[in-house]
């Protein structure tokens, strides 16, 4: 598909995304650490309380900052109330049994781990050297005291992110290249690289929360049986009218409750395990690193770059939890997308979105074909599921996105097994 130019948005001008927290009135903070800002006009603002994440609100007011500040936290008040009341409850005791929301693996910003596993974190790029530059200032800028970081120069045109690396961040991160292309196998070759207890990766088009690594590090250490961690992404920016189309289709996010998943103690889902898109998204990822070396890495037929175009993220958190290991979601380890920019490459990402699920299913049947009757077992129950998320979505006055970008996933699903097997007779199967 080729990219159509950006075009102002006529009814809805750009949107300023922001950070605030409500015990910290009158302050507004750009995404990640970028500092401070005084916005004007319409925001759209992640909302904390004492540095917990509470969800996204919006909010407009003419007057300036100061109103604008006041109508974030009467909306946030108003929207967010039961979540406000869960956060000053301290229901941080709740059990974490069947998948079900809990406050209880929740990291309290500034609390210090017991046990502090070394983190490696893994970035890989390709000709995006500007966006990685972000990327990496706003890890570089962690709050966690032992970490690494390999950026993995994936089938690169030129030696622009080589040069960029090795000048600007001479000492502080590794370089490393993989000439074949494939997302999962540049992440396989961070993986081999790395040094410490836990493997980390997220996307050249992110910034980190300061507190993101101690977030990750946090539901390892506190539950030996996770294998893997995956947290909250929330968008950086919102200037086009392809980006707020992509977030008003749920974007990545995938709530603001922490929960746990395993098969001893499965949730009420008519698909579980099969809904691996459920758990988290590969540019908010962590794993132990043992017990991810122990699974082979990522299946080099899936992933953005091979033919299977995604999916890599999905079969890895299936083959944790098929391990017998459990997966943790935790909201406040936060990652801040940069989403696409144009309508193009908005609809590029939807089929890309269902082609990675078509792949991961296809590549976990083809891994182990005694999966086929369970998977079988769910579909009816799983297919009604989707339906009925189907209508509630038509319903929603703003889904103007969802009839396009719906048939391009779908389209993408079925291209997906294809693609799969094309990845694995090109020599990509694991």
């Amino acid at each position: 598909m080729t990219s159509a130019p950006v075009r102002p948005d006529p009814v809805r001008p750009p949107v300023t995304v922001v950070d605030v927290d409500l015990a910290r009135p009158g302050e507004f903070r750009l995404p990640g650490p970028q500092g401070g800002i005084r916005p004007q006009g319409q925001v759209r603002a992640l909302v904390r309380l004492h540095g917990l994440p509470l969800g996204m609100v919006s909010a407009a007011d003419p007057s300036g900052p100061d109103g604008l500040w006041r109508a974030v936290a009467d909306t946030a008040h108003r929207e967010l109330a039961d979540q406000i009341t869960r956060h000053r409850t301290a229901g941080r005791t709740a059990p974490r049994d069947r998948g079900t929301d809990t406050w209880s693996c929740l990291a309290v910003p500034g609390r210090p781990l017991q046990r502090q596993p070394v983190i490696s974190v893994v970035v890989a790029t390709r000709n995006r050297a500007e966006q990685l530059r972000s990327c990496l200032r706003s890890l570089l800028r962690c709050d966690y005291p032992e970490f690494e970081i390999i950026v993995v120069d994936n089938a690169p045109a030129d030696g622009t992110t080589e040069a960029l690396v090795r000048q600007a961040f001479r000492g502080r991160v590794r370089y490393v290249r993989e000439p074949v292309a494939g997302l999962a196998r540049a992440h396989n070759v961070g993986l081999a690289q790395a040094r410490g207890a836990v493997v980390a990766f997220t996307d050249d088009d992110t910034l980190a929360d300061p507190a993101w690594l101690s977030a990750l590090a946090e539901a390892f250490v506190r539950d030996p049986r996770v294998g893997c961690v995956t947290g909250l992404i929330v968008p950086a920016e919102l200037e086009t009218p392809a980006q707020r189309a992509l977030e008003r289709q749920g974007g990545f996010a995938k709530g603001y409750l922490p929960r746990v998943w395993s098969l001893s103690d499965p949730p009420e889902d008519p698909l579980f395990p099969f809904t691996a898109g459920r758990f988290g998204s590969g540019a908010n990822m962590a794993f132990r690193t043992d017990v991810l070396r122990a699974l082979g890495g990522f299946d080099p037929a899936t992933g953005a770059g091979a033919p299977g175009l995604g999916g890599d993220d999905l079969l890895s958190f299936f083959e944790v939890l098929a391990a017998g290991h459990a997966l943790a979601y935790q909201p406040n380890a936060i990652i801040w997308h940069r989403h696409r920019r144009t309508p193009d490459a908005v609809a590029q990402q939807a089929f890309s979105y269902g082609a990675g699920l078509g792949a991961y299913l296809t590549g976990a049947l083809v891994r182990n074909p005694r999966r086929l009757p369970a998977l079988l077992r769910r579909l009816p129950r799983g297919v009604r599921y989707t339906l009925a998320r189907s209508r509630d979505r038509k319903a929603d006055p703003e889904a103007d996105w969802s009839g396009r970008l719906a048939l391009l996933e779908v389209r993408g699903m079925v291209y997906g097994p294809c693609g799969y097997l094309r990845g694995r007779l090109a020599g990509g199967g694991s």
